[in-house]
């Protein structure tokens, strides 16, 4: 038997239990829509059917509805299960995902070719010829990049080298010709200018020889000389023409007055020979600047026993004290 004081107590346990019978779970409130909010709704939805896509966002939108039916199989679809083509295969042995023909064959396609759409008014063998010139670009930018990292200093040391014996030889041409004149004499040279003012150095005679009888080691350089020469007379007569302006003419004048006033003309006379050919100098000019200073050393050692490297003249032909021919034995 149950006393009573056991009843009271089990009465408030069961009228707090809960009635899951009808809670509800999740359900939010009906929000009733006015007629403002519907009206300013199919407003906004009006006028995002009625915007007018630009060309990119079409384009857009077909590449992506075209990528996305070429990413689904026709053979697996719904549709190609009722298709009697894909039946009549599947009796024949088919399988989707399978290769067509012989099952030895294992390079056999499984899919199929893929469509490339054109995006441009090209012709149909434009796309190929452009791959093969990219091709190509590729390859040689390859072979460019496996050229030795050292050519670059190579050619510019051996540019510095060719420029530094251009200069070694020039300079040996003036100590030939200085040596030549000095073992000649200069009663056959004439001088082309006046001493400038406040210096003391005078401006290189013009030579009176034929340019053929001067060595051809160190001929080129009378030549360049004679021509630039030649150059600025003629430009120096003819700015003196064009500005002349007329002076009054003294009958009374002799010549000794015209030669003290400067009125004479002083006539220059080139080398005989400067207008014509040389074929020795021109095939001595091409030669490579090591042979032509090899030679010039040779000819400064036999015709004046001077060494071009020891900057000395020796007393006889021996040269007893000079280490060699080459700027290496001078080292």
């Amino acid at each position: 038997m149950t006393s009573p004081g056991n009843g009271a107590n089990h009465a408030p346990e069961e009228e707090d239990e809960d009635d899951y019978m009808n809670m509800t779970f999740g359900e939010e409130p009906k929000v009733t829509e006015t007629s403002l909010q519907r009206r300013l709704r199919l407003k906004r939805e009006g006028e995002i059917k009625a915007r007018v896509k630009s060309k990119a966002e079409q384009a857009a939108e077909e590449k992506a509805a075209r990528e996305e039916a070429l990413s689904q199989s026709l053979l697996e679809s719904a549709r190609a299960k009722k298709s009697k083509g894909f039946a009549m295969m599947a009796k024949m042995g088919f399988k989707a995902g399978a290769a067509l023909g012989s099952k030895d064959n294992a390079d056999a396609r499984l899919e199929p070719i893929r469509p490339e759409m054109k995006e441009d008014r090209g012709g149909i063998g434009l796309d190929s010829e452009r791959k093969r010139k990219l091709n190509e670009a590729a390859v040689q930018s390859e072979k460019k990049l496996k050229v030795d990292e050292t050519e670059f200093r190579d050619r510019v040391r051996r540019e510095r080298e060719q420029a530094r014996m251009e200069r070694q030889f020039y300079a040996g041409m003036k100590v030939c010709e200085r040596m030549d004149d000095e073992k000649q004499g200069d009663s056959t040279q004439e001088n082309s200018g006046d001493e400038s003012e406040g210096s003391t150095k005078k401006r290189r005679t013009l030579s009176t020889r034929p340019l053929k009888s001067i060595p051809v080691v160190w001929r080129g350089l009378v030549r360049s000389r004679e021509e630039a020469e030649r150059d600025r007379r003629m430009r120096h007569d003819l700015e003196q023409s064009s500005t002349r302006l007329p002076t009054y003419v003294d009958d009374l004048e002799d010549e000794d007055d015209k030669k003290a006033m400067g009125k004479i003309k002083t006539t220059y006379m080139p080398v005989e020979d400067l207008e014509e050919e040389d074929p020795e100098l021109e095939e001595f000019n091409a030669l490579e600047v090591e042979e032509r200073l090899r030679r010039l050393v040779e000819y400064l050692r036999k015709g004046h026993n001077y060494c071009f490297w020891c900057k000395c003249t020796y007393p006889d032909e021996t040269m007893e004290g000079c280490p060699g021919l080459t700027e290496e034995d001078h080292d």
